[in-house]
């Protein structure tokens, strides 16, 4: 286009005058170190804040819910594709498999299908330690770095079962966190045995809820709770308070079981909203990383992978692009009237596609006047 017309949309979208080529740009951006685009993320953060949608999202006392886990983003069972910032399995029969992972964290709500992506902290072997590095280590390098600008008391931190041990827990607490994590009895044998023997002496608060599920299907969700529960058998253990669920259809069968440990006082009052927001933890995973793996956004695929630190930062852009989309659906009239029209995120990425390899465009404002007017819809919709 560049060369026929004088101009391409690389240049009227992004001011790129020289287009480089693939391995010029991975050469260029292999030294970069992700950290380089923190200061991106915290702009699209406070753009969230303004739009109140981050106030809107709350729940638990108020309180901002920040769910934490850890996912793959590259692995390879070839030894000419890894870096020294991989971390690998060994299998019995020779293999090894290189890979990159890292904590994807995101605020969530119950009441919200969208989730808030926050920056990143990648599970890199450290500087000085010999051992690899593992995904609870990561979530405590992230918290003693974004503590101060996400904690102040009003965050409550989500997570799977690995995250409800007492070294962790302590960290969350130090740092201003208020915790909610899934405690499953088989790896927290101590605190079950204690609850069990509890219950025999001292009748654990329960109550029940009936109301209608998604489907607009009545259930009955039976909830248990008490507080003070040693969450090691360890003298110095950390108390904290525990609550359960269990759901059942209208014919009386079992659809859900779980159980949590918090720091949050629970009651009657609070025990549905608390077992509400601990079961939004999911959509760190529905929401966020199998959206960036399976609709459009290829977060596996090796786009490069580099010497240094070129894996970790196109997956970095790829998390920001996931979060603009985001905050453009929120905020821009225009992109959601057409991200609401088209049936897929996969969709919308073709179209966009599509139309700029074959028409070179003003700005994004031109792309997205022409995008409704093709699909009659905002200013250009059929009126009858």
């Amino acid at each position: 286009m560049k060369e026929s017309r004088g101009r391409s949309n690389a240049q009227t979208f992004f001011q790129i005058e020289r287009i480089p080529s693939d391995n010029h740009i991975r050469q260029m951006l292999d030294p970069v170190e992700p950290s380089h685009l923190d200061d991106l993320f915290d702009e699209i953060y406070q753009a969230f804040l303004q739009q109140g949608v981050l106030t809107a999202m709350r729940a638990v006392h108020q309180t901002q819910l920040i769910a934490l886990d850890g996912t793959w983003y590259f692995s390879s069972q070839s030894n000419n594709v890894h870096c020294e910032h991989c971390s690998s399995i060994d299998h019995k029969n020779g293999q090894t498999t290189h890979y990159h992972s890292a904590i994807t964290p995101v605020v969530v709500s119950p009441r919200h299908a969208e989730v808030v992506t926050l920056k990143p902290e990648f599970i890199v072997k450290q500087d000085g330690h010999e051992k690899q590095d593992c995904e609870i280590a990561a979530a405590k390098r992230w918290l003693n770095k974004h503590a101060q600008q996400y904690a102040k008391g009003n965050s409550t931190l989500l997570g799977d079962d690995i995250y409800a041990h007492q070294p962790f827990c302590r960290q969350a607490l130090l740092h201003g966190f208020h915790f909610l994590f899934t405690c499953k009895p088989s790896s927290h044998t101590y605190l079950t045995k204690w609850v069990e023997d509890l219950e025999e002496s001292d009748p654990i608060r329960s109550c029940r809820e009936r109301r209608k599920d998604k489907r607009n299907r009545w259930e009955t969700c039976e909830y248990r709770w008490c507080h003070g529960v040693p969450l090691t058998g360890d003298e110095d253990s950390l108390k904290v308070n525990w609550l359960e669920v269990r759901i059942f259809n209208d014919q009386g069968k079992q659809t859900y079981h779980s159980s949590w440990i918090t720091d949050w006082k629970i009651s009657e009052n609070n025990i549905s909203g608390l077992v509400a927001a601990a079961r939004a933890r999911w959509k760190i995973e529905n929401e966020s990383n199998n959206v960036l793996k399976t609709k459009g956004y290829h977060l596996e695929h090796n786009f490069g992978h580099g010497k240094q630190h070129l894996s970790s930062l196109l997956v970095t852009m790829n998390l920001l692009a996931f979060a603009l989309h985001t905050l453009m659906h929120v905020a821009d009239g225009s992109y959601r009237l057409i991200r609401d029209k088209l049936p897929t995120r996969k969709t919308f990425f073709e179209h966009v596609r599509t139309l700029t390899h074959y028409q070179c465009f003003e700005n994004w404002d031109h792309l997205m006047d022409f995008m409704m007017e093709g699909l009659e819809i905002g200013p250009y919709a059929k009126k009858d």
